[in-house]
């Protein structure tokens, strides 16, 4: 009996039979034996998906060399994409510097975040210019920044200082015989400048810094920084004596006047007077009240410009707070 003959089953692959040596039913890319793709002819294009032509005919998706590609040589490598999240709007085309709001906080103004509000709502100068973006970068060092008009510090290394000189200490900062200010600031690797110099029997504020040109600009008369001083006197204060000191009074390097007087108390042939002055001369106060009869027995300065005394101690120096520091460049134009 015979035994019919079995049919081949169809491969799972699809198209071809079991037994033969085709892959299947022709693919839209070219037939291939056993189920891989044919070479490209030489010249030809390769079925590949970045099908580029290939002198030596291997496949523009990986030849024998395996580099992809139209010729033979290696591609170029293709740069990094930028991740999205390093994109900033608002920076400036100029990456020297230091960012403003990291400026500002550092000055003490405030955090970054609160930096940045001020920013926003134009209440930050820079050079005269008001700023509203956040990626603008400025150098400390030499950046003239404002905020609500007052000037911030922001060099490195720029400090500012209220002293109470006591009595008994030479305004200088050295001296071989005597107690100067240099005494105070021993240690400190700044150099420091006094601004208003005191005599020796004076009690008060003297300002120090190392900001030079601050410096220059408090002392110079020019800028009429006004000084105010309690002064302890002996005799009769007569009721006209504001009017004749702000008139003027006759001394022998000039005429002197006061910007105000005020009498503060009165015992007997003994009072305190506050005097305004924004006169430099030596020993101006003393020689003003002894011209009119009043010599001074105690004289303290209470006030240097926009900076005052207050309830500090003799011998006591602190740092001025950013408020007092804008205050002071103000003054002076700064």
């Amino acid at each position: 009996m015979n035994t019919p003959a079995r049919r081949s089953q169809p491969s799972k692959s699809g198209g071809g039979r079991a037994t033969g040596s085709g892959g299947g039913g022709p693919r839209k890319t070219g037939a291939g034996s056993g189920g891989g793709r044919q070479p490209a002819p030489y010249g030809g294009r390769s079925p590949g998906k970045s099908g580029g032509a290939s002198k030596r005919g291997g496949s523009g998706n990986g030849g024998p060399s395996g580099n992809s590609g139209t010729s033979g040589n290696s591609a170029k490598p293709t740069a990094a994409k930028p991740d999205w999240r390093d994109y900033d709007p608002f920076a400036d085309p100029n990456e020297e510097g230091v960012r403003l709001q990291k400026v500002l906080a550092q000055a003490g103004v405030g955090s970054r975040r609160v930096s940045e509000d001020l920013i926003a709502a134009g209440r930050v100068e820079v050079n005269g210019e008001v700023v509203r973006h956040q990626g603008m970068r400025v150098d400390p060092e030499t950046a003239v920044i404002r905020v609500d008009g007052m000037r911030i510090s922001t060099a490195e290394g720029i400090v500012h200082f209220a002293f109470n000189k006591p009595v008994g200490v030479v305004s200088a900062m050295d001296d071989p015989d005597r107690p100067n200010l240099g005494d105070y600031v021993r240690g400190r690797n700044e150099r420091l400048f006094h601004i208003g110099r005191l005599d020796v029997d004076t009690e008060g504020l003297i300002l120090l810094t190392n900001d030079g040109e601050l410096a220059h600009r408090l002392a110079h008369p020019s800028y009429e920084i006004r000084k105010v001083y309690r002064a302890q006197i002996y005799g009769t204060v007569p009721k006209d004596l504001g009017r004749r000191l702000r008139e003027g009074v006759d001394l022998e390097d000039g005429l002197a006047r006061v910007d105000h007087f005020r009498l503060l108390d009165s015992v007997g042939r003994n009072a305190l007077v506050e005097i305004t002055i924004h006169e430099g001369r030596n020993r101006i106060v003393r020689r003003i009240m002894e011209a009119v009869g009043l010599p001074v027995r105690g004289l303290v300065r209470t006030k240097f410009g926009p900076i005052s005394l207050g309830d500090q101690k003799p011998e006591r120096m602190r740092p001025l707070n950013k408020e007092e520091v804008g205050a002071v460049y103000k003054s002076v134009g700064l």
